[in-house]
């Protein structure tokens, strides 16, 4: 009876020879994913800081220019022109040279000392969610804050009748890039390994070398594992150097223990490897591989709470998101990374990740046979 990985030594030594005599695919495996690891870290910020603003200031007293510096000293803000009429004000928003527009009307200060409503038009861009979400939380709580200490002034009282102190566990500062970082990795990890291996096997047979593996007595389990190892191994110094980017450039820092993150990312290289294994089986040539691989990549941008949250999507994109290995990925790294979580407290994840690798390499195992025999 034959051993089911005959030949594995022997592959992985091949395998091995062939990736680092091949200086290209190792350029494209390492230097992209740390430009994009980068560029992503810094692009992807939900923190909205001083945003264009033009005013428009009909009353022209200190009151109007005290309720503008309080948008102003918020930091979400700041002035980059003022205008003399509605019309100008409406058209800066319309060519773009602004995205929130302020208008004070003349009567502002009058109201105010009269104790009536003391009113201030805010006109917001809308067509960047992101911003106008920013924008408006901003305004109601200037306002709110400005309604409180008038209504406290005029009471008398010195303190509020309702005290709400949240605390803000994990991210106290709440900065994006503890967020968005750690689902940066997972999406760069999957772009680089996934390419690297469904390139494998298309290139042997383009340039005949497949036929004289399968001519050789090697197991088909031995050889998918030799050609996969090398790439783990790739891909793991790559994923050390990404967390080591994350620590020091983006100060993102790591709260749970190293040995579980590392064997997170392990068990999810592996399942994306298998991945691109089983996509090499289908593909012709090596541009069908590469379109085959960015079937995944918008999926897993989207759908895996990279960027949104899962629990708004709807059923059928979240059902999507669920067929992912980069949706538990991000989840586990996470929670290891900014709350200090072990491998226990979401062993679910750890094992539906270990299943999807298992099941992927099996699969390339008997689609390999299949397609060859």
């Amino acid at each position: 009876m034959s051993h089911p990985f005959r030949g594995f030594t022997a592959i992985l030594y091949k395998e091995f020879l062939v990736v680092l005599r091949d200086p290209l695919t190792l350029f494209f495996m390492l230097f992209p994913p740390l430009m994009e690891m980068i560029a992503f870290g810094y692009a992807l910020d939900n923190d909205v800081k001083h945003m264009s603003m033009v005013v428009l200031d009909e009353d022209r007293t200190a009151e109007s220019r005290q309720i503008l510096q309080r948008f102003v000293n918020t930091q979400t803000f700041r002035v980059t022109g003022t205008v003399n009429n509605p019309v100008e004000l409406a058209a800066m928003l319309r060519r773009g040279r602004a995205y929130v527009g302020l208008q004070i009307p003349p009567d502002f200060t009058r109201n105010l000392h009269a104790g009536r409503t003391a009113r201030v038009q805010l006109l917001i861009d809308g067509s960047s969610s992101t911003i106008a979400g920013s924008a408006l939380n901003t305004a109601v709580a200037i306002a709110l804050r400005e309604s409180v200490v008038s209504l406290l002034a005029a009471s008398g009282r010195t303190d509020l009748p309702v005290e709400v102190r949240p605390q803000i566990l994990y991210n106290p500062a709440m900065r994006s890039p503890n967020f968005f970082v750690p689902g940066v990795i997972g999406v760069v990890l999957q772009i680089a390994t996934t390419f690297a291996t469904a390139m494998s096997l298309v290139r042997e047979r383009e340039r005949g070398t497949l036929e004289q593996l399968l001519v050789s007595p090697l197991s088909r389990w031995g050889l998918m594992l030799g050609k996969l190892i090398p790439y783990l191994c790739i891909g793991g110094t790559m994923a050390a150097g990404l967390y080591a980017i994350m620590y020091w450039l983006f100060d993102v820092p790591i709260v749970g223990s190293l040995t579980a993150l590392a064997a997170a990312t392990v068990v999810y290289l592996f399942c994306l490897l298998s991945l691109g294994l089983l996509l090499s089986t289908r593909a012709q040539n090596q541009m069908q591989a590469l379109q085959m691989t960015m079937v995944f990549i918008m999926p897993s941008v989207f759908f895996s709470g990279f960027i949104f949250p899962r629990e708004t999507m709807p059923p059928v994109f979240w059902w999507i998101g669920a067929c992912l290995p980069t949706t538990y990925f991000i989840e586990l790294a996470r929670a290891i990374i900014l709350r200090g979580a072990t491998l226990g407290e979401f062993a679910p994840h750890l094992v539906i990740l270990i299943g999807m690798g298992a099941g992927l390499f099996a699969l390339c195992v008997v689609r390999f046979r299949q397609k060859m025999g």
